[in-house]
C-alpha cells in the first residue's frame, strides 16, 4: 500500500485558498507593520501628553487595532476570517477617507497628525491604498 492508497491521506481536507500566501504574504508584512507603526505611535503620543489632542491620538490607537485585526485574520484564513478581514479593510478605507478629508477641511480638529490624516500623507499614501488592495485580493480570494 502506498502513501497515496491510504484513507487517511485521501480524506485531509486542504484549504482551497489561503489568505496569506502569494500577494497576501506582501499584504499580511504591510498590515503588521502598520500595526506596529500604529501602536507605537498611539502608545507614544498618549505617554507625552494625552490632552494635547486626544481625538488624534484615539484614532492612532483605533487605526493600530484595525491593522492588527487585519493581519491576525490574514494570517488565520479561512472564509470567516476572510469576511472578517473584507469587512474590516472596508470600515479601514471608510476611516481613511472620513478623517483625510475632515483633516483638510478643519485642521484646527487636530491639533497634531494620524495616521490616517491627510489620507496617510505622511506614510506616503499607504493608509489610502492598503485597504483597496486588501479588499480586492479579498475578494479575489473568494473565487479560488
Amino acid at each position: 500500500m502506498s502513501d497515496t492508497d491510504r484513507p487517511e491521506v485521501d480524506t485531509a481536507p486542504k484549504p482551497a485558498f489561503e489568505l496569506g500566501t502569494g500577494p497576501g504574504r506582501v499584504l499580511v508584512w504591510f498590515y503588521g507593520v502598520f500595526t506596529v507603526a500604529a501602536a507605537s505611535r498611539s502608545i507614544v503620543e498618549v505617554i507625552r501628553g494625552f490632552d494635547r489632542a486626544p481625538l488624534a491620538y484615539s484614532l492612532s490607537a483605533v487605526a493600530a487595532v484595525v491593522y492588527g485585526f487585519i493581519t491576525y485574520s490574514l494570517v488565520r484564513g479561512g472564509e470567516k476570517a476572510r469576511r472578517a478581514a473584507l469587512a474590516c479593510c472596508a470600515a479601514e478605507l471608510m476611516g481613511v477617507l472620513v478623517v483625510g478629508t475632515w483633516t483638510l477641511a478643519e485642521p484646527s480638529a487636530f491639533p497634531d497628525s494620524t495616521v490616517w490624516s491627510d489620507f496617510g500623507m505622511g506614510y506616503l499614501f499607504i493608509p489610502v491604498i492598503l485597504p483597496v488592495t486588501g479588499m480586492i485580493w479579498l475578494r479575489r480570494s473568494k473565487r479560488a
